[in-house]
């Protein structure tokens, strides 16, 4: 019985096709179309005429009329209008590209075509599934359902809707209102109140409220690209619309994500936090503003390609123009990479002294492009991270010890005894001072040079800076200088004086002291064998 059914259907439809004023509504891409989307609009309303250019490819009346409707549907709800008059109205048309008599109805769904079937225009059996595709995609979780509740397309309208779609409007604008207040006491309290329980206060405060509302507003804007469709507006406001929605929510996204970047500063300050490196600190506010560029360029590119906006020559324009400045700023590109290169390698860090060439000072600051470095002048040097990192770096600063090398000149007239003495107490000085290195040390006589005998004093410092460096030399040199004069040591200078006097008799020496005093002058300065 239903095939018999089937049977009569089909005869009846030929026969119908076989009369020239129903072949005329399906002689040419333009009539078939016409045909479709006139006999669905108020006032001509007629879903057999519609059905006409699915019925040849649809397996009954009732699947052709649904489809029909699916398809209206389809392009009201992406709001996209269909130009009648471009439509060719030729009944031979030929498309080149699909090599036949093809027309694809619009560029969005390429899937639905019509194709010519003996004198006939009318969709192919491929658009009947892509539309049921189409229909899914369009009306997202089952959302297509609801345009079943509501009532055809007739009746009064106010400011050019239906009742039903102003009703609509009204409750959609209502559910999102009422979602955006739900997830911002949601995000910007519920989630705050866990992070201030478990010590994160800074961080709910700086970064989870700021994130909030923008957040919010993006999850609004999904659920509008879900019910907008179901009103079904006109495609001229539908097209509008979706069309702002959609720039919006990149939109959202990238302030979202630009905000989140102060989230992930904050996390990993509290790393470096942690670490003895100051070069970290500084990464982390080179790192932030890398990362902030990034997001509004890719935000951007987004916004523009949901705008409907052709970005390829954008990018082609952005590929073209990024050589050329990469040409021209090569020097610059050059001292970006040098810049990670530092952060990678750590030849240095904030505070430390370094010597490279001309360069002399401690490093205050290190950037995006330059480092400062504050000499000891008191001027700043802005030096290119690409010349840093392509130079020898003496780093002071990863000293363990601090040299002092001098070289301390007595006279020749000084008896030997008396340096031996002399070079002992320059050896108790160095080990009872607190912050000297006491298992290397070199204090010899080193040198017998034109006008004095020259004692080599080679010590090292244990300090963190090379303030206290300053100071325990000065607490040294007052030490060698009061053990001189405490032994009747005279430093030489370089001078030419002719004498004359009885080398033979020892009482003619100036300054002369015999051992025994001397050992005694000794013991008394250190403190050895009191009386």
């Amino acid at each position: 019985m239903k095939y018999f059914f089937f049977i009569l259907t089909v005869a009846f439809w030929s026969k119908v096709f076989a009369q020239t004023e129903y072949s005329d509504y399906l002689a040419t891409p333009y009539e078939s179309i016409r045909t479709h989307l006139h006999y669905l609009q108020e006032g001509t309303y007629n879903d057999t005429l519609a059905a006409l250019p699915f019925l040849q490819n649809s397996p009954s009346n009732e699947e052709a009329v649904k489809k029909s409707v699916q398809l209206k549907q389809i392009l009201d709800g992406r709001g996209i209008y269909i130009e009648i008059s471009v439509i060719p109205n030729n009944p031979n048309y030929y498309d080149s590209l699909m090599s036949g008599h093809f027309y694809s109805l619009a560029k969005d769904f390429p899937g639905i075509a019509l194709e010519k079937q003996g004198n006939n225009w009318v969709y192919t059996k491929a658009s009947m599934q892509a539309i049921d595709k189409y229909h899914h995609q369009v009306f997202q979780f089952g959302t297509g359902k609801i345009i079943e509740l509501f009532p055809r397309a007739h009746g009064k309208k106010f400011l050019g809707l239906y009742r039903f779609q102003l009703i609509g409007i009204l409750i959609l604008a209502l559910i999102s209102t009422l979602v955006h207040k739900i997830l911002v006491m949601v995000f910007g309290q519920f989630l705050a109140n866990i992070f201030k329980k478990r010590g994160f206060e800074t961080f709910a405060s700086k970064a989870i409220k700021p994130v909030t509302q923008p957040l919010s507003l993006f999850i609004v804007l999904y659920i509008l690209t879900i019910f907008l469709p179901v009103l079904m507006l006109p495609p001229e406001i539908t097209h509008y619309l979706i069309l702002v929605v959609r720039g919006l929510l990149p939109f959202c996204a990238t302030i979202v994500s630009y905000r989140l970047v102060n989230v992930l500063s904050i996390y990993l300050q509290r790393l470096a936090d942690k670490t003895e490196n100051a070069l970290d600190d500084h990464l982390i506010p080179l790192l932030r503003k890398t990362l902030k560029t990034f997001i509004i360029l890719l935000g951007t590119l987004f916004i523009l390609d949901n705008l409907e906006i052709n970005i390829l020559p954008v990018l082609t324009g952005l590929s073209i123009g990024g050589l050329a400045f990469a040409l021209a700023a090569q020097d610059t590109i050059k001292n970006f990479f040098g810049s990670l290169m530092i952060f990678i390698d750590k030849p240095f860090q904030i505070g430390d002294w370094i010597t490279s060439g001309e360069i002399d000072g401690n490093v205050e600051e290190v950037g995006f492009r330059s480092s400062r470095i504050r000499t000891f002048r008191n001027s700043l040097m802005y030096v290119p991270n690409g010349v840093l990192a392509d130079s020898v770096i003496d780093n002071h600063g990863l000293r363990t010890y601090r040299r002092y090398h001098t070289s301390l000149a007595l006279r020749y007239d000084t008896p030997p005894d008396l340096i031996t003495i002399f070079m002992q107490g320059l050896e108790k000085i160095v080990l009872n001072h607190k912050d000297t290195r006491k298992d290397y040390y070199n204090i010899f006589l080193n040198e017998l040079d034109a006008s004095s005998l020259r004692i080599m004093f080679y010590i090292f410092f244990k300090v963190p800076d090379w303030g206290e460096e300053l100071r325990a030399r000065h607490e040294v040199i007052m030490e060698v200088l009061k053990l001189a004069k405490a032994l009747s040591i005279e430093f030489a200078f370089p001078t030419q004086t002719l004498t004359m006097e009885n080398i033979s008799d020892p009482k003619t020496l100036p300054n002369y002291k015999n051992v025994q005093q001397a050992n005694e002058t000794f013991d008394q300065y250190f403190n050895i064998n009191p009386k």
